[in-house]
């Protein structure tokens, strides 16, 4: 998990569309509304009382057979991933979808047009910077009853490319990938969701698609029609007449790629992962993919998230030549031994800063903590820990000399390892927002023997020596 220099974002205002569910057939009115830093996106149902509100969380995930539905305390959200396949394709990180039903508007079978509602709302950007999960190793999931399979390997950026083979003549092996999420808009929104005909008959059988017309599902002809099948078509689609076209699908609707299929696929993966709660940064390559498979898979990156952000420690090559050394440190920050508690920068960007210390026996403050059974200070932990937030702070002046540090405030200070001679503590710190007027607010973390030993949100304001 890092914390990048991209800015989080939410949209500008308000915008609502309406439509009707797929599988409920009712009229229901979808509101984009703008949302807090580090609020993700989540749903809110004002149609029920106390207008509860369902995150969209794969851990909230009840049922996939015809779509991925979300259920939390007993508030249902049904067929999700289109609305936050949009969400995700337009680079938003914060979002609040309001529903009076418990299902968003099927609208034309694709993204399109929500990708259209929140072009509408506009983008801002937020206080708060995004973090992503780099991959780092391949993760997998199969699923052996069906075959699929979804795997994510490591990346420069977010890429998702989908294999589909149904095993039928008239849709045949399909392919297709999204190299950069700025191009969802363009090669992947306005591909429709798709059925074959004996699913279609099932479901109409049931009841469960009564939403649905000819210019909301592609439907592929996989079996020979019968009249009362035909029949009943017409009845369901409120059409006087249906044929099949050529290409092996009901008429009324006109493919927008020969690989549609494939591309819708790829549009439910996307809004499917977007239930992992954090940015990817992975290759993603799903065969066979289905709703059941993308959110098992979504589930499992998001306990692997989870587990690593708990022990999120660097991965810093201790023996590479440092961004910064002892004498470069000493240049910028006023601190000197035996009250220099930094010995070398690794990174250093303008959101983030990692470094390193040495603890050894000749450290002064072991003459009197607990000489027989020395352990280092926790609070000379937390000031190592702000030494090297003030490396951040202090880069953003072009005199760093003439400057000194000040601590503001220190909160949610929590210490979970002991740090003896000979251990290596690693500080990681980000900030919480930009820095202004020279006061940087940022959370802090130290790390040693592979495991976090303490960790604190640090205020501190940097004033020019008169």
């Amino acid at each position: 998990m890092i914390s990048t220099d991209v800015k989080q974002r939410t949209i500008a205002k308000d915008v609502s569309l309406k439509g009707v569910g797929l599988h409920t057939g009712k009229d229901v009115t979808l509101t984009f509304k703008p949302a807090p830093d580090n609020n993700g996106f989540a749903f809110k149902r004002v149609d029920l009382e106390g207008s509860p509100i369902i995150e969209a969380d794969a851990n909230y995930v009840t049922n996939t057979q015809r779509g991925t539905c979300l259920e939390k305390n007993g508030v249902m959200i049904q067929t999700s991933e289109h609305v936050l396949a949009a969400l995700i394709g337009m680079d938003i990180d914060n979002a609040i979808i309001e529903l009076d039903a418990s299902e968003p508007p099927i609208m034309d079978g694709s993204s399109k047009f929500f990708i259209e509602a929140l072009e509408e709302a506009g983008i801002v950007e937020q206080e708060k910077f995004r973090e992503e999960y780099v991959v780092k190793d391949v993760i997998s999931y199969i699923d052996e009853e069906s075959g699929s399979e979804i795997i994510v390997m490591p990346s420069d950026e977010y890429q998702v490319t989908t294999m589909v083979d149904f095993g039928t003549k008239v849709l045949g092996t399909q392919n297709a990938t999204l190299k950069h999420v700025s191009d969802f808009k363009e090669e992947i929104a306005d591909s429709r969701t798709f059925s074959f005909l004996h699913e279609l008959e099932t479901l109409l059988e049931h009841g469960l698609i009564k939403g649905g017309d000819l210019n909301n599902a592609i439907v592929y002809v996989d079996k020979d029609i019968s009249k009362d099948t035909m029949e009943r078509l017409k009845v369901a689609f409120n059409k006087d007449a249906i044929a099949v076209k050529p290409n092996g699908i009901l008429d009324n609707l006109t493919l927008h790629y020969p690989n549609e299929a494939a591309r819708h696929k790829l549009l439910d993966v996307l809004g499917d992962l977007a239930l992992v709660g954090t940015r990817i940064r992975g290759k993603v390559i799903a065969n066979k993919p289905g709703h059941f498979v993308n959110t098992q898979f979504a589930k499992k990156l998001s306990k692997i998230i989870k587990i690593e952000k708990r022990n999120n420690v660097p991965d810093v090559d201790l023996n590479q030549e440092p961004l910064m050394d002892i004498i470069k440190i000493m240049d910028m920050l006023p601190h000197r031994q035996p009250f220099l508690l930094l010995d070398k920068v690794f990174e250093l960007s303008e959101s983030h800063v990692i470094g390193s210390k040495n603890v050894t026996m000749n450290e002064e403050f072991f003459k009197g903590h607990f000489p027989g059974a020395p352990v280092m200070p926790g609070v000379l932990i937390v000031e190592a820990m702000a030494q090297t937030g003030g490396i951040l702070v202090l880069s953003t002046v072009p005199d760093p000399e003439n400057y000194l540090t000040f601590f503001m405030k220190m909160d949610k200070v929590k210490f979970k390892q002991k740090v003896v001679p000979g251990d290596t503590l690693i500080f990681k710190c980000e900030l919480i927002s930009p820095i202004r007027r020279g006061i940087c607010h940022m959370q802090g973390y130290a790390y040693t023997n592979g495991k976090i030993c303490a960790e604190a949100e640090l205020m501190a304001q940097i004033t020019k020596v008169k």
